[in-house]
This record gives structure tokens, sequence and C-alpha cells, in this order.
């Protein structure tokens, strides 16, 4: 198992209960073969630029553990959510 880092970026008019959704979602891939060691939500910030017209961004930064293979379902999982705007997962070295 690897660790990684993610950043995920939701729309800043999705509700809170559609945003619970899809963040617990991406969230049980990340459980399913690994683990999730930290979970810090930075709320709402503004973005360098605009992303479909938008200034803002709820975001929620994720440390985990997983298997490789588990970082392409997380990124089609993000892809196909409607309250995601961008997702960025990294490897960090040891």
């Amino acid at each position: 198992m690897n660790k990684y880092e993610a950043v995920i970026m939701f729309y800043p008019d999705v509700e809170e209960e559609k945003r619970e959704a899809s963040f617990t979602r991406i969230k049980g891939i990340m459980e399913k073969h690994g683990k999730i060691n930290n979970i810090d939500e930075w709320g709402m910030k503004k973005l360098a630029y605009e992303i479909d017209y938008y200034k803002e961004a709820y975001y929620t930064f994720v440390e985990f553990d997983c298997d490789p293979e588990e970082i392409q379902e997380i990124n089609r999982i993000a892809r196909i959510s409607d309250p995601i705007m961008r997702i960025m997962v990294i490897k960090v070295e040891k």
C-alpha cells in the first residue's frame, strides 16, 4: 500500500447532504482496500481562477493509504459525481 493525499473540490451551491453522499462514496473506495489517516474539511475557499463560472469551491483534504489500483476507481467515481468540481490525488513519497 502507498500513502496518498487527495484534495476534493465540491461545487459551492451543492447542498450539504449531496456533498456528504458523494464524499461517503469516495471514502468507501478509500477504505475498501486501505485506510483513511486524516480528513480535514477546509470549507469554502476562493479559486485562483474561475471554473465553470464559479469563483469559489468547498474543499476537503484527505490523507489515506490504499492500493495503487484503487486510485483509478476514485478518479472515475469523482468524474461521474455531479457535486464534485475537481479532484487531485497525489502519491506521498516516503
